[in-house]
């Protein structure tokens, strides 16, 4: 496991990030906190222009947990298709959405423990809807973050709860609430699994990485 960075090497990384895109954005279109969870949901093991694709029509009818349940699972379904695992991803759509009926007035819930509750939430959805929508400091851990987080020594971790705390505990509170993003499309598009484009990096002399291409 790497080494972690050090303060104020951390501090100079994520000041590039913020000035480099002082307002990243997620990529998932949302129009409303369900949206937003419903597309995270739909994202795991897929991909985000994918999701995109396949929820634009599908959002156009149903922005609403009432509305997705009276599309049916069969409507959701049909909308899905082009997903990865869809079927089990609808049944988890219409799940969620009637306990967000049942027990939440048709709102989406903002804490944790009650995000998790969700069909097909898991922690990392959680933390996203979190992030984006209530503007919280949760460090959503996908693979980027937890490649990013290893592979620069920022937030090494054996696990993403482990990446997720040493995020927490070393990202300067001013970083926090965009840390997660900063990471996630530097993961996605420079320092990528198996040929980072150093070349391209912002922060690449600050990066002690074996896995440097320069």
């Amino acid at each position: 496991m790497p080494t972690q960075l050090d303060y104020h090497t951390i501090y100079e990384i994520f000041r590039r990030f913020r000035e480099s895109e002082p307002e990243p954005k997620g990529e998932l279109d949302h129009t409303n906190a369900f949206t937003l969870v419903v597309a995270v949901a739909l994202s795991a093991q897929a991909t985000d222009i994918g999701v995109n694709r396949a929820t634009r029509a599908l959002f156009a009818k149903a922005d609403t947990p009432q509305k997705m349940l009276d599309l049916g699972i069969d409507g959701v379904t049909e909308h899905v298709k082009t997903i990865g695992l869809f079927r089990q991803k609808a049944k988890n759509v219409i799940k969620l959405c009637q306990i967000l009926v049942d027990d939440y007035h048709g709102e989406v819930p903002s804490s944790r423990a009650a995000l998790e509750s969700l069909p097909g939430v898991g922690r990392k959805t959680a933390n996203v809807v979190l992030n984006m929508w209530f503007k919280q400091p949760t460090q959503a851990v996908d693979t980027h973050i937890f490649r990013f987080g290893n592979r620069t020594g920022v937030a090494p971790g054996k696990d993403v709860v482990a990446v997720e705390r040493a995020l927490e505990d070393h990202v300067p509170a001013e970083f926090q609430h965009h840390a997660h993003h900063w990471m996630i499309l530097h993961g996605r598009y420079i320092c990528k699994a198996r040929k980072p484009v150093c070349a391209n990096c912002i922060i690449s002399d600050l990066c002690t990485s074996e896995d440097k291409t320069q």
